[in-house]
């Protein structure tokens, strides 16, 4: 047995930051229920994923050549401000802010029973 603890990693701490943001499955599985919807209506058609070191992005695009149309953020470090979810528009404008999910998600959730109902 080696005297020496030159090998020994330590166990990460609760309190330090992780080196990624990601979505946890509950949150997937919303926001794809969500995107699925909205493609088989026939308005999105791509979406791409980015998860960094301050926020998980997820963004949906009518066209892959074009900006998206709609952007989700989680950002854990704004969950006692304004709440750690983020919705922008297409222009980058922000269309809601919040600390539930389904709540940020509701202004796209009215827009697809519009585009449904007509």
């Amino acid at each position: 047995m080696r005297s020496d603890n030159s090998n020994v990693s330590s166990f990460p701490d609760r309190n330090t930051s992780p080196v990624q943001i990601g979505f946890e499955r509950k949150e997937m599985e919303r926001i794809f229920n969500l995107y699925g919807r909205m493609v088989a209506a026939g308005h999105w058609r791509d979406y791409a994923m980015d998860m960094g070191k301050d926020a998980a992005i997820f963004a949906a695009f009518r066209r892959t050549s074009e900006r998206p149309q709609m952007r989700i953020e989680k950002r854990p470090a704004n969950r006692n401000k304004q709440g750690m979810w983020t919705l922008h528009g297409e222009h980058g404008q922000i269309l809601k802010r919040g600390h539930d999910l389904a709540g940020v998600l509701a202004p796209m959730e009215r827009r697809l029973m519009k585009l449904v109902s007509d």
